[in-house]
């Protein structure tokens, strides 16, 4: 009995053993089929930094990794990067990994105390990495903050708000004069003061009605070229008050 006994415990333990083993291979087997073969990666989409720097953050720089990698890890990795909104990765089939990547949208430079940070459309401070190139973004400049500043950080106060408005009044109103604007001079909370790339002279801006300010100014700016006026002798241009700017000559001044 005890021998018997003894036959059928170890049939039944060689049996599972078996089934555990082919299902081991089955699905070893599944995964080898079934595993992505990489041979290149390709980046879409970028304009902060170039391709290879995208690649040598995500430590996909390596072909000798690739075997390790899967389509999942790669967008995981690519996403990491403070830059990135979204990775969007595909295969063809054949070996080539393409990545569509969607950068956040940088609406400003914030310098504090001499440090610069991206600000992001929704208000996201990040680091400003080297070798990234960027053009036509405006600086913003003496805000209130009591706090450090940190990347990451989401800053949203009363100047950062107002520069967005200001921002946005240039891009609604005329898109060259959007990318010329260089600066929004905030005063920790005094009159914001704009400059211009290629005007020679400051636009002290204020404060509130933003976009109507804006389009006078450009209509004060195409006024002045369709007369030929020189502007050369201007100090600056004050749109403080209610339906007109006060232009502040070297010489004189005057009303518009």
């Amino acid at each position: 009995m005890m021998s018997k006994d003894y036959g059928k415990i170890f049939g039944t333990v060689l049996f599972t053993v078996i089934i555990i083993s082919i299902l081991y291979l089955s699905l070893f087997k599944y995964y080898e089929k079934g595993k992505e073969e990489i041979k290149m990666i390709n980046i879409y989409g970028n304009n902060l930094l170039s391709k290879d720097i995208y690649i040598r953050f995500a430590d996909l720089d390596e072909k000798s990794i690739y075997d390790d990698l899967s389509l999942n890890i790669i967008k995981k990795r690519i996403e990491e990067h403070p830059y990135v909104a979204k990775a969007e990765v595909k295969s063809d089939g054949r070996g080539n990994v393409d990545v569509q990547i969607r950068e956040k949208e940088i609406y400003a430079v914030l310098l504090n105390n001499g440090e610069p940070f991206f600000l992001t459309n929704n208000f996201e401070l990040l680091k400003i990495y080297e070798y990234t190139s960027y053009s036509d973004i405006p600086v913003i400049s003496n805000i209130r903050v009591s706090e450090k500043l940190t990347a990451s950080k989401v800053l949203r106060n009363e100047d950062i708000i107002e520069a967005f408005k200001i921002i946005d009044a240039a891009k609604i109103t005329d898109v060259e004069l959007a990318k010329k604007l260089s600066e929004i001079n905030l005063k920790y909370g005094g009159d914001a003061v704009l400059t211009f790339s290629g005007i020679n002279y400051p636009i002290v801006f204020g404060r509130g009605s933003e976009s109507k300010k804006m389009i006078y100014l450009s209509l004060i700016w195409d006024r002045l070229n369709k007369f030929n006026s020189d502007l050369k002798n201007t100090e600056y241009i004050d749109l403080r008050f209610a339906n007109e700017a006060y232009i502040s000559k070297k010489e004189n001044t005057g009303l518009i």
